[in-house]
């Protein structure tokens, strides 16, 4: 019948009689026309909702206080305003984390097992030829990680351990971190990031699998968060220290550069300076004088001659510079004259050596 095409029938025998019953079920709303304006608010909804998870994200951890544009008098003030702040967000980071402390219990005890070097090997390569392995990701070492390495080790004797986000060194670490956890046995640690587990001679199964020291999942995730912010506060930290002795340093060396006047440094030097540095190297020539006559008398004599064939040379190329004027200014007359044939009269230019430019006159 159409009235039950959205229904279930099902056979019910009471009394020694198959019987029939009918359950009606309501039909599947359509879904409405998606408008403009259903869309626009159903976009809304979704922003809404991941605002409300980012409130909840670790990693915005604040310093309480709205946040105010400063002008800051110098350099120094903003590098320190700056170092307090972080600093008071570190020691909010602390804190928080001291929250995912867990304190350690002793795990499953496995007796030590003699392992020798023929197996040891065995166990290596049989490991490596395999492809089981268990992810260790940015959450750590966690229950879920424990329990991943007890499914593994139903059908297999080994499992590989790889640690995407490793700092060097760090593996040691965790192989210590893991085999407390699991009882399991390290074998070979390949490169930087992987390590072969061996689940030891006459294995059983634990009955909790996820060891209860251990943080879940989601609170193993908000853990690594407030980590990868205190390890971003504290390079900051330390940038901002290495700023400020940077800065130190350059006040040391030449002062204050507040009180600098900037046009100063544009402008030549000054007639009191030039002054100076006239009567420096007056006093160094006759310094100079002094040495040479104690130690040569001969010397001066020679310096004299020079001078005055400096002299000679200087008056003779004003001379020239003087005959030169001469013939460019006739020339310019006799052009002059070609020119300007109709006018009566004639001009003369003349050098003044005094002023240093040619001049036009009349005859």
């Amino acid at each position: 019948m159409r009235n039950f095409s959205h229904g279930t029938v099902s056979l019910v025998i009471s009394e020694g009689k198959p019987k029939f019953e009918t359950h009606e079920i309501d039909p599947p709303k359509k879904e409405k026309w998606m408008t403009k304006k259903r869309l626009k608010l159903k976009r809304k909804r979704e922003k809404e909702k991941r605002k409300a998870a980012n409130k909840k994200d670790p990693r915005r951890l604040t310093v309480k206080g709205k946040k105010k544009k400063q002008k800051f008098a110098n350099a120094e003030e903003r590098i320190m305003y700056k170092l307090e702040k972080a600093k008071i967000k570190e020691a909010l980071l602390i804190e928080r984390l001291k929250r995912y402390e867990v304190s350690k219990l002793q795990g499953p005890v496995v007796k030590p097992h003699e392992l020798t070097g023929e197996e040891r090997f065995y166990f290596k390569k049989m490991a490596q030829k395999r492809s089981n392995y268990v992810p260790v990701g940015r959450r750590g070492i966690f229950g879920g990680v424990i329990l991943n390495m007890h499914m593994h080790w139903k059908k297999h004797e080994t499992v590989k351990v790889i640690f995407k986000p490793c700092k060097p060194g760090q593996v040691h670490e965790y192989a210590q971190e893991i085999a407390r956890l699991s009882g399991g046995i390290p074998i070979h640690v390949i490169g930087d990031d992987t390590i072969i587990f061996y689940r030891g001679k006459n294995y059983v199964q634990p009955e909790i699998m996820s060891p209860i020291d251990t943080l879940s999942k989601k609170r193993a995730l908000e853990k690594s968060k407030y980590e990868q912010s205190l390890e971003s506060v504290r390079r900051f930290i330390a940038i901002a220290e290495k700023e400020l002795e940077l800065y130190y340093r350059h006040m040391a060396l030449y002062g204050d550069p507040n009180d600098r006047n900037p046009i100063s440094i544009l402008d030549g030097p000054t007639k009191v300076a030039r002054e100076s540095r006239k009567h420096e190297m007056l006093k160094r020539k006759g310094h100079g004088s002094t040495t040479y006559n104690v130690f040569s008398p001969g010397i001066s004599e020679l310096s004299k001659f020079e001078d005055e064939d400096l002299s000679i040379s200087e008056s003779d190329s004003e001379d020239d510079l003087l005959s030169d004027s001469e013939y460019y200014g006739k020339s310019q007359v006799n052009f002059s004259g070609t020119q300007e044939s109709s006018s009566s009269t004639m001009f003369e230019t003349v050098y003044d050596s005094k002023n240093q430019n040619f001049s036009r006159t009349k005859y």
